[in-house]
């Protein structure tokens, strides 16, 4: 059984303390993972304007989100300028990669991506991830070879370029298996491995689960996987700070119940590519996550 770990690192004090203490927790477990990374500015404090989104109130009081991301992350952009992820932090970067860990794409600006990608145009979005496709390869010295958008927000366009930048596998989404995604009657060549069990901070707070028992959640709803094996995402902001003994005992639970932790890359590297099903992509509404993100959808049968 294989257990994909896909790390979401969303800011400059997620990149800067959050990876490196996820690194050591990996190692000690000998567990891969593949970390995506944003590039370009942290502009978290923009986020406020969410605000008035339905649900986002709600998932702000139970993730405490200043306890997560600190005062200083939540005036980036706003009151403080937004540091320039990529050129602070290429060291760690590098050093994740040379460690054996996965990297790719996780977006330029991450709240720019998360809050207009869905209403953007061609241009907007290719300007978007034309710059962190570029900052990756300036970076690392070779093209990404996969991403992972940001809240799981994509549109017609930056599908189009998951083929265009030459991509083997993208993460975009939410689902229950790897899938050839089908978007408005458009077939994209570039295969999707969804994440399939459901982020921490859209547990705690909801039906009883605490930061003491969500652990035992996780570990339940992994106890019977799909035939391709499970994709788990996690911050780290979240699971690489004050998270992080929950992130351990996960470690732990999983290597218990006879689960090999890898890289998203090692499930795809399984997959016969003729053989995978195509399904629909569509935008709909998770548990415990305010606004509409990119989902697997049903299946399209030859």
């Amino acid at each position: 059984m294989k257990l994909a770990l896909k790390i979401d690192v969303d800011t400059y004090r997620g990149t800067r303390v959050g990876v490196p203490r996820l690194l050591e927790a990996l190692k000690k477990q000998e567990a891969g993972a593949s970390f995506l990374f944003s590039l370009g500015p942290d502009h978290t404090g923009r986020a406020i304007k969410r605000a008035f989104r339905p649900g986002f109130m709600k998932k702000v009081s139970r993730t405490s989100v200043l306890e997560h991301y600190g005062l200083k992350t939540l005036l980036y952009g706003t009151m403080l300028p937004g540091p320039d992820i990529g050129k602070h932090c290429a060291a760690i970067m590098r050093d994740t990669r040379d460690a054996g860990f996965e990297v790719g794409i996780h977006t330029w600006d991450h709240v720019k991506w998360q809050d207009y990608v869905a209403g953007a145009d061609a241009h907007w979005t290719g300007e978007e991830m034309g710059a962190a496709f570029l900052r990756f390869s300036e970076i690392f010295g070779e093209p990404a070879r996969t991403h992972g958008a940001a809240g799981w927000q994509m549109n017609l366009h930056a599908l189009r370029l998951t083929q265009r930048l030459g991509f083997d596998y993208c993460s975009d989404t939410r689902g229950r298996c790897p899938y050839i995604p089908i978007y408005r009657g458009e077939i994209v060549a570039c295969p999707q491995l969804p994440t399939t069990l459901p982020t921490l901070d859209e547990l705690i707070g909801l039906d009883g689960l605490t930061a003491e028992n969500v652990a035992a959640h996780v570990l339940k709803l992994s106890e019977n996987p799909p035939p391709t094996g499970h994709v788990y995402t996690l911050h780290a902001e979240l699971e690489g700070m004050k998270l992080l003994p929950i992130f351990e005992s996960l470690l732990a639970g999983w290597k218990a119940m006879g689960y090999e932790l890898v890289r998203t890359r090692d499930l795809y590297d399984t997959l016969s590519l003729r053989n995978l099903p195509r399904h629909e992509l569509i935008m709909g509404e998770i548990p415990g996550r305010s606004g509409k993100l990119a989902l697997q959808g049903k299946e399209f049968l030859a």
